[in-house]
């Protein structure tokens, strides 16, 4: 069975929508495309460039639009994003000229993925999706970036339909310019108790 990872960059409350540039998703009136920018420093980028080893991706649509308008001619910036295979949940595109693109109709068929063997998928961005795999116990590790700062409106990681789940917290850092790294991976039920009983 193959591992799906959430790969998401985030704000203090939550959110994830458009982190790489101001035209990159102005969905529901966002304006403040590009936030993570001001953060960069060389602890964030060696995380990035580890991270962004190749793996096969699972996209929602939207985010696969916007990947394959920009990625598959600015290879050198991801090694290997076009080869690996995008696999893409969406029932209104049915095909790409991105290599590798493969198109996916619903939950049943991420399932059927989830349960082949091969390496690990990762989930980049894809906030509708992200939400549909928490629902529904898919996500088997959480890679957090947390920036310091509060938007109030947009995406959010954890918006709607989400478990009650455990995760045990396997890598951490934190960078000079203040984003909490952390990687979780799911650890079951959740545990309740009485602070201080004996």
């Amino acid at each position: 069975m193959r591992k799906i990872i959430i790969l998401s960059f985030i704000t203090l409350d939550g959110v994830m929508q458009a982190p790489g540039g101001p035209e990159e998703d102005k969905s529901g009136g966002f304006k403040y495309g590009g936030w993570l920018a001001p953060y960069g420093d060389e602890v964030f980028a060696k995380v990035l460039e580890k991270q962004m080893q190749a793996a096969d991706l699972l996209l929602g649509r939207k985010t696969f639009e916007i990947f394959a308008s920009y990625w598959p001619e600015h290879e050198k910036g991801w090694p290997g994003i076009n080869e690996v295979t995008k696999y893409v949940l969406s029932k209104t595109v049915k095909k790409s000229n991105w290599k590798n693109s493969v198109f996916l109709k619903n939950l049943e068929d991420i399932k059927k993925l989830k349960a082949t063997e091969g390496s690990d998928i990762k989930v980049w961005g894809s906030a509708n999706l992200v939400q549909t795999l928490l629902e529904n116990d898919l996500v088997d590790e959480l890679w957090l970036k947390i920036f310091p700062l509060t938007l109030g409106k947009g995406k959010k990681l954890f918006d709607f339909g989400t478990i009650a789940a455990a995760f045990t917290l396997i890598e951490s850092t934190v960078t000079p310019s203040g984003i909490i790294i952390a990687n979780y991976k799911r650890a079951g039920k959740v545990e309740t108790g009485t602070i201080g009983a004996e």
